[in-house]
């Protein structure tokens, strides 16, 4: 069964990747928090319903042959410059690390959220094939 066809594992799993994608750009941020002239990045808001009803689907990269293919496998996320940045150094980077992990620290909560939604729904759907809990 290809659980991309089913809206909420499409949705769940298309913003499980937008979170990762930001965690790694907001990453980029701290580790350039001394680099002269940086500017701090962020993802750009995608809204995920409008990208459910597309007929194309979220695409998850493969990393290993042994693993499962959810869809095709890349999806490309717009990075633009943060625009709340209200502080610039004097060496120009723009970069306030509290900012920065508080961003993480929502967007490792949204991830955790979104994973526990997605097993939420594995169980539903175990249930009512009959594989749920107390079988």
């Amino acid at each position: 069964m290809d659980m991309n066809k089913i809206a909420v594992f499409r949705m769940t799993t298309g913003k499980m990747g937008w979170l990762a994608e930001r965690q790694r750009v907001l990453s980029q941020n701290v580790a350039n928090s001394d680099t002269p002239k940086y500017q701090p990045q962020d993802l750009k808001a995608v809204d995920f319903r409008r990208m459910v009803q597309k007929s194309e689907g979220m695409n998850i990269a493969k990393t290993h042959h042994s693993h499962m293919s959810l869809g095709s496998e890349s999806q490309k996320y717009q990075v633009e410059k943060s625009k709340d940045s209200y502080e610039t150094a004097p060496d120009g980077n723009a970069v306030i690390l509290e900012q920065q992990l508080i961003k993480a620290a929502k967007t490792t909560a949204d991830y955790e959220l979104m994973t526990s939604l997605y097993r939420k729904h594995v169980g539903m759907f175990k249930i009512a094939l009959g594989r749920g809990q107390g079988q």
